[in-house]
């Protein structure tokens, strides 16, 4: 373990400790508009300067939203992010210091970088050393690495800033700059929510506070974009890991905090510790984050789905009529002779629970027609799948008329576990522009199901109470294409898919340690096989939440064309 680094200095008598306000922006930007989040700069600032800071500090990436993917390649795009970091500068002259992340080309090589503006100028530019090259994560495709670089001044403080990936290695980037005079860490952040998130963060910053000796500071920004969602949750930390203060997760919030110098060196005072939410509300506040990000980032203002009267389509409508008002939902009930009369009943239950518009559009009309026009093709052959997905294809083709006409955006509704093994018709009932519950198992869909039931929050906008029917829960899960027809006729029971599907998809176990930890290896291989052929229809699937580290999309990348095979 490295030595504190700060070593008080001999004070006179009369010594009278200095002094430092900083506000904390832990806010929500949008990629690509960068004067609407140049604009929530200025107001930011507006405010510290009010409270007599002396900093206001934004998040990583703050003026350009986080992540930019490929977008902050474009000359134009990092030439158009300067020239309003430098018209910030000049906007915002007479009054505090204003550290905001932004990208910086120098001519040669593009670097994420965090400005720290003052009196009407660039004071300096910190560049990212440490680019995370992982899961979410392409930062080496896009910038480049930058030099040690040490501390700057703001007043009396000479304050380190770590950007993001660069806190998380021990004994690197925040070490050097305690060694070079840093008497504070200042670490903006993108950093994206999954279940656990918060206590990964905390026993990585503790560590490096135990190693500098240092006062730290972790902001972080909220909001979706796409997949992601930025669950805030900044905190600070005093010398010994001591929790000084913590904002609220997935919250806006501005905090005025203070530090005072004493003998030992800065101390940040004590603020309010917002309470940590358990897993379950996290995850179904990222949900309804999202989907309200994504609506709201895009443009849309209503959406629609699908309304089986299954669990799936009940979480969804739930977590639409929470994230934009049950009037901004419409819920669309497209029964065929096989659905079932509890389901009938069950979807216009919770649609009336939910108070959202319910429409009922039998479809056996148009599927009679579909099958007697195939009629001279699929002569002599017996009926299979295939009649099945024309069911599902046939809503799909209704619920995009309806997103067409009326300009909602149609929710799909396939959970995780469905996604994983392909249980799903492409062209069919995956249709849509977003999942929210794309990266929830089906076995916590049940339980996130019975949390919401049981709780409400202020950020909800559907009603309290139990809004799904314990009828939807507990009946048996069934796609409802052929008579009597359940989910395990074709898939293992959902709870024994779901631990094979969390060690194959999330934890990249091999089917050996999986048949070691006592599962049916006929079992383990025939889902790494649906696993595996699923790939092409994830590959057109909608975007939806990210909850873990294994989601689809950017967290797993795989070849559509894939001959191996796991023979372990």
């Amino acid at each position: 373990m490295s030595e504190n680094f700060h070593t008080p200095d001999f004070r006179p008598a009369d010594f009278r400790p200095a002094q430092f306000r900083l506000t904390l922006a832990q806010l929500n930007p949008t990629v690509g508009a960068i004067a609407a989040n140049a604009d929530k700069a200025r107001a930011v600032w507006a405010a510290a300067k009010e409270a007599g800071s002396q900093m206001v500090a934004l998040p990583e990436a703050f003026l350009t939203g986080y992540q930019t993917q490929d977008l902050v390649l474009r000359p134009q795009f990092y030439r158009d992010a300067m020239a309003a970091v430098e018209q910030l500068a000049r906007d915002c002259a007479d009054g505090p210091a204003m550290g905001i992340g932004a990208p910086y080309h120098d001519g040669k090589n593009l670097y994420n970088a965090w400005w720290v503006l003052e009196r009407g100028a660039v004071k300096t530019r910190v560049l990212k050393q440490r680019l995370p090259n992982e899961t979410v994560f392409d930062e080496v495709r896009h910038f480049t690495s930058a030099p040690p670089q040490g501390p700057y001044s703001i007043g009396p403080l000479r304050i380190g800033t770590p950007i993001c990936e660069d806190a998380w290695h021990a004994h690197d980037v925040c070490e050097t700059l305690a060694e070079s005079g840093a008497e504070i860490l200042l670490i903006p952040n993108g950093s994206p929510y999954f279940r656990g998130k918060y206590d990964v963060r905390l026993n990585h910053m503790v560590g490096r506070v135990v190693e500098t000796g240092l006062p730290l500071i972790y902001l972080n920004m909220v909001g979706g974009q796409d997949d992601q969602v930025f669950d805030g949750g900044t905190f600070a930390l005093n010398p010994g890991g001591e929790l000084a203060l913590r904002m609220g997760v997935f919250d806006e919030e501005i905090r005025h905090i203070d530090l005072t110098e004493t003998d030992a060196g800065w101390r940040i005072a004590a603020g309010e510790v917002a309470p940590q939410p358990d897993e379950w509300e996290q995850d179904y506040r990222a949900m309804v984050d999202s989907l309200r990000d994504y609506m709201g980032k895009t443009g849309f203002k209503q959406v629609l789905l699908g309304l089986s009267g299954g669990i799936d389509s009940a979480i969804v409508a739930t977590i639409a009529a929470d994230a934009l008002g049950p009037e901004n939902v419409r819920c669309v009930m497209l029964p065929s002779e096989y659905t079932s009369q509890g389901s009938l009943e069950d979807a216009k239950d919770i649609a009336q629970r939910l108070g959202c518009q319910y429409d009922f559009v039998p479809i056996k009309e148009g599927r009679d027609a579909i099958t007697n026009t195939l009629a001279p093709f699929f002569e002599g052959m017996a009926a299979d799948i295939t009649e099945e997905n024309i069911q599902s294809r046939l809503r799909g083709l209704l619920l995009m008329a309806l997103s067409n006409k009326t300009g909602a955006m149609l929710l799909t509704t396939g959970n995780k576990s469905e996604v994983a093994v392909g249980y799903a018709t492409i062209y069919g009932d995956m249709s849509g522009g977003y999942n929210p519950i794309k990266d929830l198992y089906k076995t916590r869909v049940f339980e996130q199901c019975r949390w919401r039931n049981a709780n409400h929050r202020p950020w909800m906008k559907a009603p309290a109470g139990e809004i799904i029917p314990v009828s939807i829960i507990d009946k048996p899960p069934s796609a409802e294409l052929r008579p009597d027809q359940k989910d395990e006729d074709s898939l293992p029971p959902y709870d024994v898919l779901d631990a094979i599907l969390e060690g194959l998809v999330d934890h990249e176990k091999s089917v050996e340690e999986l048949v070691t930890a006592g599962f049916d290896r006929a079992i383990v291989k025939k889902v790494e096989h649906l696993v595996f052929i699923s790939e092409y229809k994830r590959f057109q699937s909608a975007p939806g939440t990210r909850l873990t580290k294994g989601a689809f999309w950017l967290d797993r990348r795989y070849p559509i064309v894939n001959r191996w095979r796991d023979m372990s």
